[in-house]
């Protein structure tokens, strides 16, 4: 097992025990909620698991390195950060997702764009945003989030 999963689950469970010293009903509470958070996950997990496996069965890695590898360039990383812009899926969600990718030839660059734009542009919340903070300030956000997504993922993919 790898050790950044134990360290992870140890500070969990201490911050467990803590929160049943603090205060129990509290923490039966926020256990039962998260429980209920999972359950109402558990969908989507499978349809993303079942996304995996059908884009992996039926798209061989050379076609997905073809137009998310390196060889695809800027294009690759645009076309992957409209995908990610456009997908309302959680970003715990989608990290099993980039890993899959990436084993099978996705570009590095590719991989961060789909996840920086997942996390910083909501295109399905775009009526909602729209209405709080206005049409200009809405298109204004979305567009630097997605121009800075992009640039994060070229130095993301310069780095590593």
């Amino acid at each position: 097992m790898n050790v950044t999963v134990i360290i992870i689950n140890l500070i969990a469970v201490i911050g467990l025990l803590i929160a049943f010293v603090k205060d129990r009903n509290k923490a039966i509470q926020s256990i039962k909620m998260a429980g209920k958070s999972f359950i109402k996950m558990i969908p989507m997990v499978l349809v993303i698991v079942v996304f995996i496996g059908l884009l992996l069965g039926f798209v061989p890695p050379s076609q997905l390195s073809k137009f998310i590898g390196e060889q695809s360039g800027i294009g690759g990383v645009l076309f992957v950060g409209v995908v990610g812009a456009v997908m309302h899926i959680p970003a715990l969600i989608s990290f099993p997702l980039a890993a899959s990718l990436l084993e099978h030839g996705a570009s590095v660059s590719a991989v961060a764009a789909f996840i920086t734009t997942l996390t910083m542009i909501g295109i399905s919340t775009l009526p909602l945003e729209i209405k709080e903070l206005g049409k200009k300030v809405t298109l204004l956000r979305n567009g630097m989030s997605f121009v800075i997504a992009i640039m994060i993922a070229l130095i993301m993919g310069a780095i590593l």
